[in-house]
């Protein structure tokens, strides 16, 4: 499937990009905690389809056709060459997008994410688009805040914990079904050994098993790839402990090549 290539990409700041690809269920504004970068990056983001402002796609899709479509919105924005920095479903696309477009690839942040889900989250996709589907996103919250943040987070009501809260209650069941289906299909893992920009893997250190790990597997399978763990967080680790995030995102994307 060819997915719209209409939509916008928002900038900020000013120096070498960062494109910023978000996870399921929220929009760009999730990275809006990265604004002090913008001193000597430009920020690129953008919401992915069926998120935000960027309409529901008229079918299924698939993390290739995601990275696909970030090839054509670069192109047409002029955008030569960048960092790539996404977060879960953002993180695959970034992996799928860095290894067929290489060439375009500056540095590579993938953070919480995997390239391919375990047998019995391929399962939970599954049951995740249809509850989706049938009773709304927001009938997922409660669930979902559980895996994205550490229970004193919750029980701070943090304004991350408060913005996701309100994001998925605003997704569209429908686009939220189909990100969850190609995230279900999605196998990059012979991909892994086609990446060849620097790569920082970004992981909380309480998130799932599973992507615990995705996060080791990565980083044995890209080569030169470097494991960071962000300390007391889960699946949303880079918003939970914003500064340890930035200060790893600095370090990594501003240090002399």
């Amino acid at each position: 499937m060819i997915l719209d290539t209409s939509i916008t990409l928002h900038r900020r700041g000013s120096g070498p990009c960062l494109v910023l690809l978000h996870c399921l269920g929220v929009d760009r504004h999730f990275w809006d905690f990265v604004a002090p970068l913008s001193r000597e990056l430009t920020l690129v983001s953008y919401d992915l389809p069926g998120h935000g402002e960027t309409p529901v796609p008229n079918g299924p899709y698939s993390i290739e056709d995601l990275a696909a479509q970030l090839a054509g919105l670069l192109h047409r924005d002029g955008i030569a060459r960048a960092h790539i920095a996404g977060i879960s479903l953002g993180g695959l696309i970034a992996q799928a997008f860095a290894a067929t477009h290489p060439q375009t690839v500056d540095r590579l942040v993938l953070i919480d994410t995997t390239a391919r889900y375990t047998e019995e989250l391929r399962a939970m996709w599954a049951v995740r688009a249809a509850g989706a589907r049938k009773d709304g996103v927001a009938s997922l919250i409660d669930g979902l805040l559980k895996i994205w943040f550490t229970p004193q987070s919750i029980a701070d009501d943090t304004a991350a914990v408060r913005y996701v809260r309100s994001a998925l209650q605003r997704s569209p069941g429908e686009g939220y079904a189909l990100a969850c289906e190609a995230l279900a299909a999605a196998d990059l893992r012979p991909l892994a050994g086609k990446i060849a920009a620097p790569t920082l893997i970004v992981c909380g250190d309480d998130d799932i098993p599973s992507f615990l790990d995705a996060a080791r597997w990565l980083t044995g399978n890209i080569r030169g790839a470097h494991l960071e763990w962000i300390a007391k967080a889960k699946h949303a680790s880079v918003i939970e402990r914003t500064d340890q995030a930035l200060a790893l995102l600095r370090n990594f994307l501003l240090a002399e090549s």
